[in-house]
């Protein structure tokens, strides 16, 4: 995937790349970012510098991706995808995150690591993508429609963060 040109939807041709343990700290700046004050993340503790390398290292010995959109020499946003869950019986069923910095929200940057990330899990044989987005999230959920994702299940109030109850909308990607 290194290096693959993604002009269109990056106002100034920018690059959706690789990830590389140089760009970590400009992702783990994103997460905790939306872990501080968002809630596409459901847990309140901000991730380490050396937790966000080992989670790179280990998704990438993994074979799966972890893509950031660059533009102009700075990381705008990053994606990735691992497994939907341990069991043998999940192996060709993978969970993927994206995180756009929100100066960037609404110019493409989510939509091409969207893409990217599908045509990453598809040349390796993956059969299905699974999302999960908080409910109240419709531009998120729009932009999964777009890529082809269905809601699969709604899980009312199952999460908690600044006081409030969150429900999780899973989204799903199947590969034919």
């Amino acid at each position: 995937m290194t290096g693959v040109k993604c002009g269109a939807g990056l106002m100034d041709g920018g690059d959706i790349r690789d990830a590389r343990a140089s760009d970590c700290e400009a992702m783990r700046a994103l997460l905790n970012a939306e872990i501080r004050d968002g809630v596409a993340v459901w847990h309140e503790t901000e991730r380490s510098a050396e937790a966000m390398r080992a989670w790179l290292a280990e998704r990438q010995e993994a074979g799966m991706a972890v893509l950031v959109a660059e533009r102009g020499g700075r990381v705008i946003g990053y994606g990735g995808y691992g497994a939907f869950r341990p069991h043998s019986g999940y192996a060709l069923t993978v969970e993927h995150s994206l995180y756009v910095a929100p100066a960037h929200r609404g110019e493409g940057v989510g939509g091409r690591l969207l893409s990217a990330l599908l045509a990453h899990a598809r040349a390796r044989g993956m059969h299905a993508m699974i999302g999960g987005v908080e409910a109240r999230n419709a531009a998120s959920l729009a932009l999964h429609a777009r890529h082809g994702f269905v809601e699969t299940g709604r899980l009312p109030e199952v999460g908690r963060k600044f006081g409030r109850w969150l429900t999780l909308v899973f989204v799903q990607h199947t590969f034919t």
